[in-house]
């Protein structure tokens, strides 16, 4: 791969991350190619974050921090907004590869090396990042379960593919990490994940926003918004009773795609791409039932 292939840059927004965000400045600063730029936008943070950031920022001229006053909110959309605003600080570089990162993440020293030789391996990469697991008071878990998508803490794009994809949609629900991935795949670029390739994520997926019970019911919320088939939704529900708060956890997800359906919320996102999302999931549930038909026949 030629050098100029191998620049990256890397936009982490940040609010009160003080806790984690030194390990993950630690797992860049190690890598074994550094990002062209790396951009820490630290929305309205009150903690220590923006003076961690600092610290390293004076040593190491790849990182930039920019420090936003916009909203005392912590939600999705609001962390979209500052993505996008680390975004255009990035706008007269050259580069190939463009990654989201969070500030609880962290992983070994190749890691972004790794991921763009698989981009160079498969011209129709579009959107790769490595195998999370989570590890949340002392103890690890994966927490990856579909190794054709990619979570938003670690989207790691393609140039081309980001810039057709027009970036992330800002929704308070979340979801803007499924909508890039599905107009990827509209795009005709291929989403992966590589279980080989390690990350730890240093917060459950999902709870920095709300408390673990509301994260659930807002799970069911997003699902219904970004226009999942109710068969395919109820399926996934299911995987999800062996991850806690397990089957309270379960009903309030179905709670929460129900009372979006009772109260019709619109969808922020196009028919095209509900019908696109919906073929797809059904082809997921198709290949699913023939497996499982193959393993009763054996």
């Amino acid at each position: 791969m030629s050098r100029e292939n191998k620049s990256y840059v890397l936009i982490t927004p940040a609010k009160n991350e003080e806790a984690f965000i030194a390990d993950t400045i630690q797992s860049v600063i190690n890598q074994t190619i550094l990002p062209l730029r790396w951009v820490i936008v630290s929305d309205n943070s009150t903690d220590r974050t923006c003076e961690i950031v600092e610290s390293y920022r004076q040593k190491y001229p790849f990182i930039d921090l920019l420090r936003l006053n916009s909203s005392a909110t912590r939600d999705y959309a609001a962390k979209v907004q500052a993505f996008h605003a680390g975004y255009r600080r990035l706008r007269n570089l050259d580069y190939a590869f463009i990654g989201n990162l969070d500030a609880d993440i962290s992983f070994g020293e190749n890691y972004y090396e790794r991921l763009m030789e698989e981009f160079e391996r498969d011209p129709a990469l579009g959107i790769a990042g490595g195998f999370v697991w989570e590890k949340y008071n002392g103890k690890e878990k994966p927490f990856t379960r579909n190794l054709n998508s990619v979570g938003c803490a670690i989207q790691f794009f393609r140039r081309a593919c980001f810039e057709q994809v027009g970036g992330y949609l800002p929704l308070k629900m979340g979801g803007e990490d499924a909508v890039a991935e599905n107009l990827a795949r509209m795009h005709g670029w291929k989403v992966r994940t590589f279980p080989e390739i390690t990350v730890y994520h240093h917060r459950p997926m999902g709870t920095g926003n709300w408390s673990r019970w509301k994260a659930r019911f807002n799970q069911g919320r997003e699902e219904y918004l970004l226009g999942y088939h109710p068969l395919f939704f109820f399926l996934k529900s299911l995987s999800r009773l062996s991850c806690p708060p397990f089957l309270l956890g379960t009903c309030l997800t179905w709670l929460g795609y129900v009372n979006a359906v009772v109260k019709r919320e619109p969808r922020p996102v196009s028919r095209d791409f509900v019908s696109f999302l919906r073929q797809r999931q059904k082809q997921r549930m198709l290949r699913a039932l023939r497996m499982a038909n193959d393993s009763a026949l054996l």
